[in-house]
């Protein structure tokens, strides 16, 4: 399959951040520059000793550092291998592929945020804190957890920005309470809040009153699936670029049947978290069921994720 642009990263430091957390330090080699990136991006590792292997970690250091990239991986014992290879097993002086950033929890310029993160989705909060700090922006941040001591960077975060960082452990407060930092809408506050799933359904439910595209969450699995309303039934995609067009059956994606064909698709996860098979669409409208796009992005329907969504309509028109 056609994969994502990577570059061979060397592993220049690897250090504990928190219990079963690591952050990884990724340079060239040869120590020239990086390409750049913007506050909310994720990259791509290849992982396994055969780099079959891809798992997304969001960026967590500076974008004016152009010499390095870092991640904060958590070892997850229930997942599919990747971070326990992270944790396990990568070495300082290892070589990983690494994807080009993209950015599909980008910061939005606005005077005041409100940041909440969950465990490792404290990450993408890093940057976007210094960044809103730059800019001269108002903002605070809601920080939980299991335990204090598998919060990654919390002490560092207290020590630096003081009272406009909330450390909230659960053993020792409990829950997060969102609806007591989020009763009421705040005219030019924008929300951002990474973490699991339970926490980004709480969020959703105590944003429900404020205005569209005020909520921006990014999550590192798949949403629950929903009843979008449409069977899966079969229907045509013609791809305009490559001048083919084929039958899409009911128990297949589109990835599949374009990769089968030949059609150049670029992909990585295939399960509609990474972003990496967007398409543009030019007809038809499709039936989204990614955890990419916003709600206003799906309503637009300018693009699609061809690895889980489907079609609404008999016919789709893709910019491929």
């Amino acid at each position: 399959m056609p994969t994502p642009e990577t570059l061979d990263l060397v592993v220049t430091r690897k250090e504990p951040v928190a219990v079963d957390v690591v952050k990884l330090t990724l340079a060239r080699r040869d120590g020239g520059p990086l390409p750049t990136w913007e506050p909310g991006a994720h990259l791509d590792l290849h992982l396994g000793d055969d780099l079959a292997v891809v798992r997304q970690y969001s960026l967590c250091s500076q974008p004016a550092d152009r010499t390095c990239y870092e991640v904060a991986v958590l070892r997850e014992p229930e997942g599919r291998g990747g971070s326990a290879y992270v944790v396990d097993r990568l070495n300082v002086g290892d070589t990983v592929p690494v994807s080009l950033p993209r950015n599909h929890f980008a910061l939005e310029p606005s005077p005041r945020y409100v940041f909440v993160a969950g465990g490792i989705g404290i990450t993408p909060m890093l940057p976007m804190i210094e960044a809103a700090e730059a800019g001269g922006a108002e903002w605070t941040l809601l920080y939980g957890g299991r335990t204090r001591s598998s919060m990654a960077f919390a002490d560092d975060l207290v020590a630096r920005w003081g009272t406009k960082v909330t450390v909230q452990p659960a053993d020792e407060h409990g829950l997060l309470d969102l609806a007591a930092l989020l009763d009421a809408p705040s005219p030019g506050t924008v929300v951002y809040c990474c973490g699991p799933e339970p926490l980004l359904h709480a969020i959703e439910a105590a944003c429900w009153s404020w205005p569209a595209g005020s909520l921006h969450i990014e999550r590192f699995a798949p949403a629950p699936t929903s009843d979008s309303g449409v069977e899966d039934t079969e229907f045509e995609v013609e791809f305009a670029q490559s001048g083919v067009t084929l039958t899409v059956p009911a128990d297949r994606s589109i990835m599949a049947v374009a990769d089968e064909a030949d059609i150049p698709i670029v992909y990585s996860c295939e399960e509609g978290t990474c972003g990496s098979c967007e398409v543009a669409v030019l007809l038809g409208e499709p039936d989204h069921r990614d955890s990419v796009l916003s709600a206003q992005e799906r309503e637009a329907s300018a693009t699609m994720m061809i690895c889980v969504s489907r079609a609404r309509s008999a016919r789709l028109v893709l910019d491929v």
